[in-house]
């Protein structure tokens, strides 16, 4: 583990793979000018940047007076890739199939109880009536998971992204360590909110998987690639990656993913990597 004076970058960077929330952008959830720049100067220097995020393409406007070159986004933790030069449209989806999901809301619903869910659709999010109040859609449908999740033919309605799972009273780690041992087996569950909110994928499907997918149409090696990140569901994208960076603020699996540290998100921990990649360039 190193810090950002003296990162292990690789030989020739071609990608930027960077997180958002609690990564490149502020608290106040708003980008320094700092790192505007360097991600134009990146962008410039040949550099692709993708942003690799747990957010919905919806929730994608924050960056996306930002986007340069080709304008590709993942979005939900690697479920989809979205276009952000098009309004944030979807040209790929990786979806988590109904009945699995099902399956997984039945399980948690035994293993903790009080356990409230939402349903992340290509089309947008439906809650349960007890689901908290984080971001919630005027439009969206209320109603318990099992009804969000019916389908009255096989094949019918949005693509499931993720389901997300809220508990009261556990801890986040202790929340997704139940989780998993429970439900791993049906689906990808990883969390990246400060709160016991879990986010629960198909299986295999990870922000890791979406990006070397993307990577490799593209001829681009994961040694060609520099990551960054701060919550668990950026550990295996920082694992992959052949330099990552955990944030100084980082929860500490990412730390232990990464190869290295750099600043908090709100000291400008990406653009200080980036000015640095190209300087040495």
């Amino acid at each position: 583990m190193t810090s950002a004076i003296d990162p292990p970058l690789p030989a020739v960077t071609r990608l930027i793979a960077t997180d958002l929330d609690g990564t490149l952008l502020r608290d106040d959830k708003t980008l320094s000018d700092r790192t505007i720049a360097a991600l134009a100067a990146a962008e410039e220097a040949g550099i692709e940047v993708f942003f690799v995020t747990g957010r919905p393409a919806r929730w994608m406007d924050v960056v996306s007076a930002h986007v340069h070159g080709h304008g590709m986004a993942i979005c939900a933790n690697g479920a989809a890739v979205a276009d952000l030069h098009a309004d944030g449209r979807l040209v790929e989806v990786r979806p988590l199939e109904r009945a699995a999901a099902l399956d997984v809301v039945r399980i948690l619903r035994d293993a903790a109880p009080s356990t409230s869910f939402a349903v992340e659709l290509a089309t947008g999010i439906h809650y349960e009536p007890s689901y908290p109040p984080f971001h919630l859609d005027p439009g969206a449908t209320v109603a318990v998971a099992e009804k969000l999740l019916h389908e009255e033919r096989p094949g019918v309605g949005a693509p499931v992204l993720k389901v997300l799972a809220h508990h009261p009273e556990l801890t986040p780690d202790d929340f997704l360590a139940l989780a998993r041992e429970a439900a791993g087996g049906l689906a990808s569950v990883t969390r990246s909110s400060p709160t016991a909110l879990l986010e629960i994928s198909g299986p295999g499907v990870s922000k890791a998987g979406t990006l070397a997918a993307c990577c490799a149409e593209r001829g681009i090696a994961p040694a060609e690639v520099v990551a960054f990140g701060d919550m668990p569901n950026d550990v295996e994208m920082l694992s992959w990656a052949g330099a990552s960076f955990a944030m100084g603020n980082a929860h500490p699996a990412a730390v232990a993913a990464a190869t290295g540290v750099t600043l908090t998100n709100n000291e400008d921990g990406v653009a200080v990597v980036i000015e640095r990649i190209l300087a040495e360039r």
